[in-house]
């Protein structure tokens, strides 16, 4: 039993991550119609930069939850300062062009990411500080559970119920859902477009980020590469769950966490992304909008 909740545990840690980083493709993607593929970069950029961030705050000797804030404060601005960037390069300018157009230049853009990072800083793993202290209390469960897989899913969960509430209950949100579903009328409303998928994108990067720096800390170490695979599997979760929504990408990603968590327990880590990708497959095959997508009508 010990062992089937510490999978568990490790699959709502997994999905937890996921549904941070998937947020910002089904929040592009139901603005704008389009998959945002530099978005996994923008999520290994918000862990560089929290990592330099505790490095120097390290230095001043603060307290480790003071480096936790501060360093997940840092990575959230700039990561969404590259998340505004990337739209306004690689998407604003190609807003009438053809849907293959902003694709392409955003492969492009995620290429250019990848390896200004490289570049810039190593082509090994780094070793990431463990931001998130043991807490004494966790101590007789901490073969089952940790503290850090505790607070991602705490801080993943808190996340995404303030996301819920700005989207439902706040004029940006309104905004946004209007703006989603019809942007002519939207337009014709008086509601700025351009400005609120700017926003999405802002909001979308700063939860990547936010991701990066907790599995950082939970993994103990990067490299400028996390962010291709991380983006890879959340886009699926985002698929899986139903792309365009913000609970169905949630679902998805625990029911990508955990199906990854149970088949790297109970069968093999070597089959851990054939399960998570076949699941996506039979989903696709019976469910083609996804778990709570709705099915678009078209008329001829």
């Amino acid at each position: 039993m010990d062992y089937f909740i510490e999978l568990l545990f490790s699959g709502l840690t997994r999905g937890s991550i996921y549904a941070l980083i998937a947020l910002g493709y089904t929040m592009v993607y139901g603005i704008i119609g389009l998959i945002n593929f530099a978005h996994g970069e923008i999520y290994m950029i918000g862990a560089f930069t929290a990592l330099i961030a505790a490095s120097a705050l390290s230095i001043l000797g603060l307290p480790l939850p003071a480096i936790l804030v501060l360093a997940a404060l840092a990575a959230t601005l700039w990561a969404a300062a590259y998340g505004w960037t990337v739209e306004q390069i690689a998407y604003k300018p190609l807003r009438n062009a053809p849907r293959l157009s902003p694709l392409i230049s955003a492969i492009g853009m995620s290429i250019f990411l990848q390896n200004y990072v490289l570049l810039a800083q190593t082509p090994d793993f780094l070793p990431f500080p463990a931001l998130i202290a043991d807490a004494e209390f966790m101590e007789p469960y901490a073969h089952i559970v940790g503290t850090t897989d505790l607070t991602i899913i705490a801080v993943s969960a808190l996340v995404m119920v303030l996301l819920m509430l700005l989207i439902k209950h706040t004029r940006i949100g309104k905004a946004m859902r209007a703006t989603a579903q019809d942007r002519t009328m939207a337009l014709l409303l008086g509601i700025n477009a351009d400005r609120i998928i700017s926003i999405t994108f802002v909001i979308g990067s700063a939860l990547a980020a936010l991701g990066g720096l907790l599995i950082a800390s939970h993994i103990g170490q990067i490299n400028f590469f996390i962010g291709f695979i991380a983006g890879i599997k959340a886009f699926t979760a985002a698929v899986l769950g139903g792309i365009g929504s913000i609970p169905g990408a949630v679902l998805g990603s625990y029911v990508l966490g955990l199906t990854e968590a149970f088949a790297t327990g109970y069968v093999s880590s070597d089959y851990e992304d054939v399960f998570a990708f076949s699941l996506l497959v039979l989903i696709l095959i019976f469910r083609p909008s996804g778990l709570l997508g709705k099915a678009v009508v078209q008329k001829v």
